[in-house]
């Protein structure tokens, strides 16, 4: 194994910038294949002799195939991946390193950030609309909530990668992936008895038959779940409310 090259921080950046990208050539052939290999080419830059290098090439053929991954987690893949091809790690173990890297990247992201942090931001963007806030400070209560979390995602992923290589399952064991959904989730159906009731008040207003029919539904929902217990798929449920809500605001 050759000495280790370190990644500037301007090479850093580009790869971070890059990730924002990882899904412009999806495709069902290769998926997230060809983005990978974009994500991953500038730090291929920093082998000996560069573009003109025969490792480039191999390097970024190899990375450019078939790949899968939750889109905020590819940095975990972008940055372990550069940094074997640096550090001249043989090709058939960075193969072997890269199918294996699949398959948890695409669950933990599917469950940390789809099933958890977006519904959270939905239901504290709809508890702004229910205490009086106009549309704009309701887009912007959404859109600065969930992307300070995607954008501190993708810059830890990156950096977890190329900082500790083929060595970053350490890194995804983190509790805050094991526990995190399912804390993420009970504080959403919290912030969820807050906001829709607050939500439909706002809509429907005060001193309406309605209302009274609302809140008793949502009281007789409560207890169907309830009994339901692990049978009931909570941020499924959410999502359904909110749609509900949503025709209805549409249709009155």
């Amino acid at each position: 194994m050759s000495e280790k090259i370190n990644v500037s921080f301007r090479c850093r950046a580009a790869m971070w910038f890059r990730l924002f990208a990882v899904q412009g050539s999806w495709n069902y052939e290769t998926l997230l294949g060809t983005g990978i290999g974009f994500c991953i080419e500038p730090a291929l830059r920093e082998l000996p002799d560069g573009l003109r290098s025969p490792r480039y090439r191999a390097a970024l053929a190899r990375h450019s195939r078939y790949f899968n991954a939750h889109p905020y987690f590819a940095g975990v893949a972008v940055g372990a991946l550069a940094r074997a091809e640096l550090d001249d790690v043989d090709p058939e173990r960075i193969e072997r390193f890269r199918t294996a890297l699949a398959s948890p990247l695409g669950s933990v992201g599917d469950r940390l950030v789809w099933a958890s942090w977006l519904p959270l931001c939905s239901l504290l963007a709809l508890a702004v609309y229910g205490l009086g806030a106009g549309p704009l400070a309701v887009i912007a209560t959404f859109l600065i909530l969930y992307n300070a979390g995607h954008f501190a995602l993708r810059f830890w992923a990156l950096n977890l990668g190329l900082d500790r290589g083929l060595a970053v399952a350490s890194g995804l064991g983190n509790p805050m992936f094991r526990q995190g959904p399912a804390v993420i989730g009970r504080i959403a159906a919290v912030v969820a008895g807050i906001a829709l009731p607050l939500v439909l008040h706002r809509v429907i207003g005060p001193g309406r038959g309605l209302f009274v029919g609302v809140v008793g539904a949502a009281v007789a929902g409560g207890f169907l779940i309830g009994l339901m217990k692990e049978r009931a798929d909570g941020w499924r449920i959410a999502l359904g409310v909110l749609a509900v809500f949503a025709l209805y605001a549409v249709v009155i």
